[in-house]
């Protein structure tokens, strides 16, 4: 009697021993539970590099914290961008998370559209502004499934590459053109501040005009093909991205002028094209980093989805230093990452579920560079 007792006080105390054992082990491996999905509502053309480059930032993460994403592009169409929305909140199969971005000022019809929804939503790239939220509201509060943000230092990028710029003239007065993106986005309009702000504490550059390039290398051309002769005494060329600096390039190029030495050009991006030419000195600015905020989002999303609240790990709505200045042998380093399969990095390092002893994320670019 005495021992069928014990034995089956033993068989018992293993068999508790073995699932608790199991469990850990889950939690560690950030396995408990099934497996996140996410679909990205990518505003982007689907043969646009730097938005295909975030996406496979996002996808490599994906893959190493076991998550299911699922990528739709938008085409750079905010109708579009709304219908691939609505066909994700019709689909038979809905993910756990809607990721979205506030592009051309679309994200409140998201949140709108989603408001009665399990799946919940989160904003990347650019959130909502603070004026759009004075109305709506900000995460957790009126769309309590709309659960949090990240977005880069923006306005900070646009003002580094202004200063950047204007230190190569050593003090001397000179003049601008700048190339914003387009004029109803968040980001655009954040790099354009940057520029503003900066210019302000330059009084002696002259900012000749800011156009509106669209994102676009054939655009930004034509508008240098038109502008760099009328302002012949252009010494600098701020650019909000690569696609239109080297448009502006091959404008200036065609007048006889050489990139790094007649004049001097920003650009904001991470394509292999881009830091090639910071390598070599044709572009004399660069700012990049930013598509790295997608994979970022994605271990927010692994932790939360994991029981592991990322508001309590620096706040449910982020602006992470995402953005870099990079001079010319970081620019090589970044290139030989980006060439890497999965970028050389194992992301779940960066998870508060298998590292616990993360208090705030604090990302950045800067495990690219290393």
């Amino acid at each position: 009697m005495f021992r069928s007792v014990l034995s089956f006080i033993l068989v018992a105390y293993l068999a508790a021993l073995g699932a608790t054992t199991q469990a850990a082990t889950e939690a560690k491996a950030g396995t408990a539970g099934p497996a996140a999905s996410v679909v990205f509502l990518n505003p982007g053309f689907s043969m646009e590099p730097f938005w295909v480059g975030y996406s496979e930032f996002m996808q490599a993460a994906a893959d190493d914290l076991g998550m299911q994403l699922r990528i739709v592009y938008g085409e750079r169409d905010p109708q579009r961008i709304l219908q691939n929305a609505r066909n994700v909140l019709a689909s038979r199969e809905q993910p756990d998370y809607l990721v979205f971005v506030n592009e051309m000022y679309g994200g409140p019809e998201v949140l709108r559209l989603f408001a009665g929804s399990k799946i919940k939503t989160f904003s990347l790239h650019s959130t909502l502004t603070p004026e759009q939220q004075s109305i709506i509201g900000g995460p957790r509060e009126h769309y309590r499934n709309w659960i949090g943000s990240l977005v880069p230092n923006d306005e900070e990028a646009g003002y580094w590459m202004a200063k950047g710029l204007i230190a190569k003239l050593e003090g001397r007065p000179g003049s601008m053109l700048a190339f914003a993106g387009v004029r109803h986005t968040p980001s655009s309009t954040l790099r354009e501040d940057g520029l503003l702000r900066a210019l302000a504490e330059h009084p002696e550059i002259k900012l000749e005009q800011l156009l509106y390039g669209e994102w676009k290398r054939q655009r930004a051309y034509e508008q240098a093909q038109l502008l760099l002769p009328r302002y012949q005494d252009v010494r600098l060329i701020w650019a909000a991205n690569d696609e239109m600096a080297f448009g502006a390039m091959r404008a200036a190029q065609e007048l006889g002028q050489q990139p790094g030495k007649d004049l001097y050009l920003s650009a904001l991006n991470n394509s292999d094209e881009v830091l090639q030419a910071r390598i070599d000195g044709s572009i004399s600015v660069l700012v990049g980093g930013h598509f790295t905020l997608g994979g970022w989002a994605m271990v927010m999303l692994h932790d939360y989805h994991a029981g592991v609240d990322f508001a309590e790990r620096g706040g449910k709505d982020r602006v992470d230093q995402l953005f870099s200045l990079l001079d010319a042998g970081q620019a090589a380093r970044l290139q030989q990452r980006i060439r890497r399969k999965g970028y050389g990095l194992d992301f779940r390092q960066f998870s508060a579920v298998y590292r616990p002893q993360i208090k705030d994320y604090h990302f950045s670019s800067k495990p690219l560079l290393e």
